[in-house]
């Protein structure tokens, strides 16, 4: 495990996944992370890379030869090298290697860059391709956030709030891919109320959505967070089945639609990274 420490703060990583696993405030008291609690869900904040969500018969093509992936790809399961290290920020890196060319046939080095602010903590991907030919992926958050923060209150005493949608229209999800269908929610004052029944049917996946910030608040205790995060074209909220926690997910990239031809080269949100590029994203989450 590797800790972060500032004045306001205390924060730690697995070097697998380069997951953070806890985050919590001095302040309040507080950790505002799942405690990843495998009866329900064993994990915290899993990276997704190389592909979002799943593959239709868990295959995609490239130049006219299968290969096989598992829903979000593999970087949640290798370990990351910590390449720099302060009291209050940590770099992690991932390259291909042997194994993940046999499934993914592109070179990459992804790097993950996470920062203590006074507020909470920022989360930057860096992916640079190091090869000669374009690199496709895609890549994605699936932090989990405590609901209920604290015991005095319950979980269907929170809801989410949007900072720039009065009506959300998410997609449903058929056999873990993404259906024609959507359904739309329409919020009062940009709150969606949180209830388990909400995730039953797995979860709610947007492509459309305006906002830049949703919260985790409660009118009966004063605790929460803000997550913020920009150009991300497609967002995920998702929760284990009776489970107190909330995902929030931003992506760059999306399961395969149910009418998919499974070509990767045509795959939705997919990200096309020219030979010695490097492409960023960030996301942050501020505690109050």
């Amino acid at each position: 495990m590797i800790f972060l420490e500032n004045e306001h703060l205390t924060a730690s990583f697995a070097n697998k996944g380069a997951e953070l696993q806890y985050l919590k405030s001095k302040k309040y008291n507080i950790d505002y992370l799942w405690n990843g609690n495998p009866t329900n869900w064993g994990k915290f904040s899993p990276i997704l890379f190389p592909i979002v969500g799943s593959l239709k018969n868990n295959t995609y093509y490239f130049e006219n030869k299968g290969y096989k992936l598992s829903r979000h790809g593999f970087a949640r399961d290798y370990d990351f090298e910590a390449i720099m290290r302060s009291n209050t920020e940590v770099v992690f890196t991932l390259t291909h290697n042997a194994e993940t060319l046999k499934v993914y046939p592109f070179r990459f080095v992804l790097h993950l860059r996470y920062t203590l602010t006074e507020l909470g903590l920022s989360c930057t991907y860096e992916v640079t391709n190091p090869a000669d030919d374009l690199l496709l992926f895609s890549i994605g958050a699936h932090p989990a956030f405590k609901v209920p923060i604290q015991d005095d209150v319950q979980y269907t005493d929170y809801f989410l709030k949007f900072n720039k949608d009065q009506i959300l229209a998410y997609h449903k999800i058929s056999e873990d891919l993404i259906a024609n269908e959507t359904v739309e929610i329409e919020l009062k004052d940009g709150k969606l109320p949180l209830q388990h029944e909400l995730f039953y049917e797995d979860a709610l996946v947007f492509k459309s959505l305006k906002s830049d910030c949703i919260s985790i608040a409660c009118d009966k205790n004063p605790h929460g967070l803000h997550f913020k995060f920009k150009d991300f074209p497609f967002f995920g909220i998702w929760a284990a089945k009776n489970a107190d926690f909330v995902c929030l997910e931003p992506w760059c990239g999306i399961a395969d639609g149910v009418d998919h031809q499974q070509n990767l080269e045509e795959k939705e949100g997919i990200v096309s990274l020219a030979p010695g590029k490097t492409w960023s994203r960030s996301w942050e989450i501020e505690c109050f």
